[in-house]
C-alpha cells in the first residue's frame, strides 16, 4: 500500500507547541517507561516517527494519540531531551484543527492574540444581542426573565448548538472514519454478528464507564508516574472534575429547560435546594470551580511536569470555565439574598453570554476531547493491538 509523504509535517506539528522531537533517533526510552504502553511496543515512538517521515494520515488515524494523558514521564527521561510528552499534547492540536473544517482551532491554536480576540468578541456579541432585547429591572424580586426573555435565551441556545453540533459531528466523523480505516474496522466488526456486538459493548462501556468516567488507567497508571501530591492535587481528579463539572452544568440548564416544554417547572422559578435539576448544577458548579481553580494555580506554579508549558488556548479554555463557574454561583447567591441586587442582573447577562461561548468553543479547543478521547478508547477496547511501523 502506497504512503503520501508530507515533509511540512514536522514542522507543522512544532507550530501547535512541540519542542525538537526532530532529535528523537527512536531510541525506545519512551517507551520503555510510558505507564500506558502495555502490549504495544511501538508507543509512543510510533507517533513521533509518522511526524519525523511525514505520515500525516497515519498520524490523524492513530488512535493512540488519544490514549496520552501526558504524565510527562518520557519527557523527564529522554535521553535527547526532545520532549516526546509536549510533542503528544502538540499532536493532539494539530489533530483537533485538522478534524475541523471552519479553521476556527487553527486560529485558536496558532494565533494566541486573534484567538483571544475572538473570544473576547464572542461574549460581547451574545452579551449586547441579548441586552438588546431587555426589559425591566424589577427591585423586588431578581426577574432574570423579565431583564432578558426566556424565549430569546433558549432560542439564541439552540443555534449556538445546532452549531456546536454540527462542528462536533464533522469533527467527530472525519476522525471515527480515518481511525476505523486504519483499524480495519467496518460495520460487520462492531454490529455484523451478536458476538460482534457483544464485543462493541463491551468496549463502549470500556471507553465510556471504565476510563471516560472512571479515569481508570489515568488514575491508577499515570498518576503512578507524577510527583506525589495531596490527593486534592492530583491531575486526575482535577481533570475529571472539571470535566464532569462542565457536562453537569450543560445537563442542568438542558434539563431545566426540558421541564419548561413539559409544563413542569418554569425556567429561572426559584426551588429548593434540594430540587434534582437545582442539586445537579449546584454540585457540578462546586466541582468545575475547584476543578478549574487548582488547575490555574498547578499552571502557574508550575506544580508539575504536564503544565510547565502552557498555551494561550489552554488559558483561554480554563479563564472561560473559571469564569462560568463562578458567575453561576455568584448568580445563584444573588438569587437567594434578602433583596434582590443590582448587580444579580448583570452577573446574569455575562453568565449566559460566557457559558454560550463557553460551549460555541468546545468543540474547537482542548474541551473537544471529551468527544474525541471516547472515540479513541472505544478503537482502542476494539482492537488493543496495532502493527508496528
Amino acid at each position: 500500500m502506497a504512503v503520501t509523504v508530507d515533509p511540512t509535517l514536522l514542522p507543522e506539528i512544532q507550530r501547535y507547541g512541540a519542542f525538537d522531537v526532530a532529535a528523537c533517533f527512536n531510541c525506545g526510552n519512551c517507551t520503555a517507561v510510558c505507564p500506558l504502553t502495555g502490549d504495544d511496543a511501538t508507543f509512543p515512538r510510533r507517533i513521533i516517527r509518522y511526524a519525523q517521515v511525514g505520515m500525516k494520515a497515519e498520524l490523524l488515524a492513530s488512535k493512540e494519540l488519544w490514549t496520552c494523558y501526558y504524565c510527562g514521564e518520557c519527557s523527564e527521561t529522554c535521553p535527547r531531551q526532545a520532549e516526546p510528552g509536549e510533542f503528544m499534547a502538540a499532536a493532539r492540536r494539530f489533530a483537533i484543527a485538522s478534524y475541523d473544517r471552519t479553521r476556527l482551532a487553527r486560529t485558536m491554536y496558532l494565533q494566541p492574540i486573534l484567538g483571544t480576540a475572538i473570544a473576547v468578541a464572542l461574549a460581547a456579541v451574545f452579551a449586547m444581542f441579548m441586552y438588546a432585547a431587555h426589559g425591566p429591572q424589577n427591585g423586588q424580586t431578581l426577574a432574570l426573565f423579565q431583564f432578558i426573555p426566556s424565549d430569546l435565551i433558549h432560542s439564541l441556545g439552540v443555534a449556538v448548538m445546532v452549531v456546536v453540533g454540527l462542528a462536533g459531528l464533522a469533527g467527530l466523523a472525519t476522525m471515527t472514519h480515518r481511525i476505523a480505516r486504519s483499524e480495519g474496522v467496518g460495520w460487520g466488526t462492531v454490529l455484523g454478528s451478536r458476538a460482534a456486538m457483544k464485543r462493541s459493548v463491551a468496549a463502549l462501556w470500556m471507553a465510556l464507564g471504565v476510563e471516560s468516567v472512571g479515569q481508570r488507567r489515568y488514575r491508577k497508571d499515570c498518576e503512578a508516574a507524577q510527583e506525589p501530591v495531596a490527593w486534592y492535587r492530583r491531575r486526575w481528579l482535577l481533570h475529571a472534575l472539571t470535566m464532569w463539572g462542565f457536562l453537569g452544568l450543560f445537563a442542568a440548564t438542558i434539563a431545566d429547560y426540558g421541564l419548561e416544554l413539559l409544563g413542569i417547572k418554569a425556567t429561572g422559578t426559584p426551588v429548593p435546594i434540594w430540587y434534582p435539576v437545582r442539586l445537579l448544577g449546584t454540585v457540578a458548579g462546586a466541582m468545575l470551580i475547584f476543578g478549574t481553580t487548582m488547575l490555574i494555580l498547578n499552571r502557574l506554579q508550575k506544580a508539575n511536569r504536564s503544565v510547565r508549558k502552557s498555551q494561550s488556548a489552554d488559558w483561554t479554555l480554563l479563564a472561560l470555565l473559571w469564569l462560568t463557574g463562578v458567575s453561576g454561583f455568584a448568580l445563584e447567591l444573588a438569587l437567594y439574598l434578602p433583596e434582590a441586587p443590582v448587580w444579580g442582573y448583570w452577573v446574569f447577562l455575562f453568565h449566559v453570554a460566557v457559558a454560550m461561548e463557553l460551549v460555541l468553543l468546545a468543540p474547537f479547543m482542548k474541551l473537544a476531547h471529551v468527544i474525541y478521547r471516547p472515540v479513541a478508547l472505544f478503537f482502542f477496547a476494539l482492537r488493543p493491538t496495532s502493527n508496528a511501523v
